[in-house]
């Protein structure tokens, strides 16, 4: 196996879903960087991995870091994994990833389960364009202008949340989007008890507060991206398209911005003639 870092995708809940070349990795490492090593090691011992465990996280001392160093510098090969699915969705391991690029490391992707992306695949919403944007702010202010930004944005929306907060989440994804916005609630994915919902998020807050069973374990929220009329672009796109404008005619600057997006060369082309009007 060549050395290297090797970021290792680990099940979200179903132990079915561990990849036989995940396996064949994490058997065959020198070292194995967990984000917590108690949860990861009855992983380990499901499929009889003995690899040495060392504790890696956002908050790790030099340490991990030079035990880590140590192993790759020796031509040895470190896996990294968190306590499910993908690691760096969400959580640690990127400082760990570009301090390995930094040093000219190799660094290779052991792909697998992502609750992001496996609530997407099932969401029934659009999957052209989306927007991970994990976990919202705690505190009530704060996730509110968070949500108040993004309210405008096409593309569809996903969200982790916890269990205590997912009532909080949906009353402000109601206050800001409005109570006919289409979400849908993915929990507990691939697990004994997994609910995916769909709905208005009106419907989702009267579903989830109905039945407290909704306000346990893992929590994705994808949401769908507001709706764009053919002359409404959201703001990111409609900055891009008058930018262009000042140094392009019209219809070329509605080409370049169509082939950089998706939206339609005509549709933008109609907005900067009616913002010229």
């Amino acid at each position: 196996m060549e050395s290297g870092l090797y970021v290792v995708a680990t099940p979200i809940g179903n132990l079915g879903d561990m990849s036989s070349r995940a396996v064949e990795i994490l058997r065959h490492a020198d070292l194995i960087a967990a984000e917590d090593t108690r949860h990861s090691l009855r992983l380990l011992e499901h499929f009889g991995i003995e690899t040495r465990l060392i504790a890696y996280h956002d908050h790790s001392d030099m340490r991990s870091v030079d035990k880590i160093d140590e192993c790759l510098g020796g031509g040895g090969v470190v896996a990294l994994v968190s306590d499910a699915g993908t690691p760096l969705i969400s959580d640690p391991g990127y400082r760990l990833v570009r301090y390995a690029h930094e040093q000219s490391y190799a660094v290779r992707a052991v792909p697998g389960p992502c609750a992001a992306i496996a609530a997407l695949s099932v969401s029934g919403l659009a999957t052209d364009r989306f927007y991970f944007e994990g976990f919202l702010p705690a505190k009530t202010i704060a996730r509110a202008n968070r949500l108040r930004a993004l309210k405008g944005e096409a593309a569809t929306l996903i969200f982790y949340e916890a269990p205590h907060r997912i009532l909080d989440c949906l009353a402000a994804l109601e206050a800001e989007f409005g109570p006919d916005r289409q979400v849908m609630m993915a929990r507990e994915i691939t697990k004994a008890f997994e609910t995916v919902k769909c709905g208005t998020v009106s419907e989702l807050l009267d579903f989830v507060g109905g039945d407290s069973n909704q306000r346990r374990g893992e929590i994705v929220l994808v949401v769908a991206g507001k709706p764009q009329t053919d002359t409404e672009l959201d703001e990111a796109t409609a900055a891009l398209l008058r930018r262009l404008a000042e140094e392009l005619p019209a219809k070329r600057a509605a080409a370049v911005v169509a082939d950089i997006t998706g939206v339609r060369k005509k549709a933008l082309y109609q907005f900067l003639l009616d913002e010229k009007q």
